[in-house]
């Protein structure tokens, strides 16, 4: 069956409900810091209604979405009447600038979604591409930065800065260097002076130095003119105003276990506290934290057993879990329920007998 006989029937069409989407266009890419670099697609998606939202999507969640399809509706797949030809996807990119892949997207995600969205009716009511155009409560949330290919073509403009007391301003001075272990961290020289934006959590404290925004450990600093109340909500990381909506972070604390004793660090990421990150993300951050490369991820369960992360259904067992048992510890708001412990790859001494049997599951 070719592509133009699929076409949706106009009749067919008129039936559908008003906000089923019927076009979808990206309006910019965004750069995320979360366990690893990546960047999504920022999609203003337009109903049958009229109605017009933002969503945000990775790649992964289309790569994913046309797994699904393919298993539901490819003829090759799945031999029947209700078989349609899906649209190609473009491939994954193993290697390369994340960002240039990206743009180089854009064009052939534009195609995907336009065709996809002028499958039979029937497949456009199927809930796995209703989830996927679907705006969530996170979608809602964002604050769009630039949406650079909705923009009307304009002159440039001479932006002049006004003119701020700086003296008036928050501020801190930097007691100790300080190397950020990331892209969100910012890297202090003793003596620097940080303009203070906000409180991320008890710890850690959001700021500017050297035309760089980023987040420090408050123990490096002594601390000149505290934050506003408002921005100094140690249970919170976002200030109330919600001003900072776009760059909200959540912070994960992980242990590296040695013979010697027990590193402990604190990341914070741009990610919300329900994402579930995929198992190689959280392994590639954690190399990078710790600076080992022959590791194994671990959580503790509600026992308080060792157990040794293999995969993504593990880490999703470590969320269930961490669900179970997170009411019961009291945490900062933005921090991950769930804790990682990270051990080195052949020491199995850190595990009891029904560890090794469950890490061998």
């Amino acid at each position: 069956m070719s592509l133009p006989q699929q076409l949706r029937d106009e009749s067919d069409f008129d039936q559908l409900p008003d906000n089923i989407p019927v076009t979808a266009t990206i309006a910019d890419i965004e750069e995320k810091k979360g366990f690893i670099v990546y960047y999504r697609f920022v999609i203003e998606v337009k109903t049958k209604g009229n109605s017009k939202y933002l969503i945000y999507r990775r790649y992964r969640q289309f790569f994913a979405l046309h797994q699904s399809l393919e298993l539901k509706y490819s003829a090759e797949t799945q031999p029947g009447y209700y078989t349609c030809q899906l649209p190609n996807l473009p491939g994954k990119v193993f290697m390369g600038n994340k960002k240039e892949i990206a743009e180089s997207r854009i064009p052939e995600l534009n195609n995907y979604m336009k065709r996809l969205l002028c499958l039979p009716t029937w497949v456009l009511l199927d809930d796995l591409i209703r989830m996927f155009f679907y705006q969530t409560e996170s979608d809602s949330q964002q604050v769009p930065r630039a949406l650079r290919r909705l923009r009307p073509p304009t002159r440039r403009v001479k932006t002049v800065k006004p003119k701020t007391d700086l003296f008036s301003a928050p501020r801190a001075e930097a007691v100790f260097d300080f190397s950020g272990s990331g892209r969100l961290e910012l890297n202090l020289k003793a003596g620097d002076v940080i303009f203070l934006l906000r409180r991320v959590n008890a710890d850690w404290l959001e700021g500017t130095v050297r035309d760089k925004t980023g987040i420090f450990p408050e123990s490096f600093v002594n601390i000149i003119k505290p934050l506003p109340e408002s921005d100094s909500d140690e249970e919170g990381g976002a200030s109330k105003s919600g001003n900072h909506a776009q760059s909200s972070y959540s912070c994960l604390r992980c242990y590296l276990l040695q013979p010697e004793g027990i590193d402990t660090r604190d990341i914070c990421v741009e990610e919300d506290l329900s994402i579930q990150p995929s198992y190689e993300d959280l392994l590639s951050r954690m190399r990078d934290v710790f600076q080992v490369e022959d590791i194994a991820l671990n959580y503790r369960d509600p026992e308080g057993d060792l157990i040794r992360i293999l995969d993504d259904e593990d880490v999703t067992l470590m969320v269930q879990e961490s669900k179970q048992t997170g009411s019961k510890v009291k945490r900062p708001v933005n921090q991950f329920p769930w804790e990682l412990l990270v051990t080195h790859d052949k020491d199995l001494s850190v595990y009891n007998n029904e560890g090794r049997n469950r890490m061998a599951h």
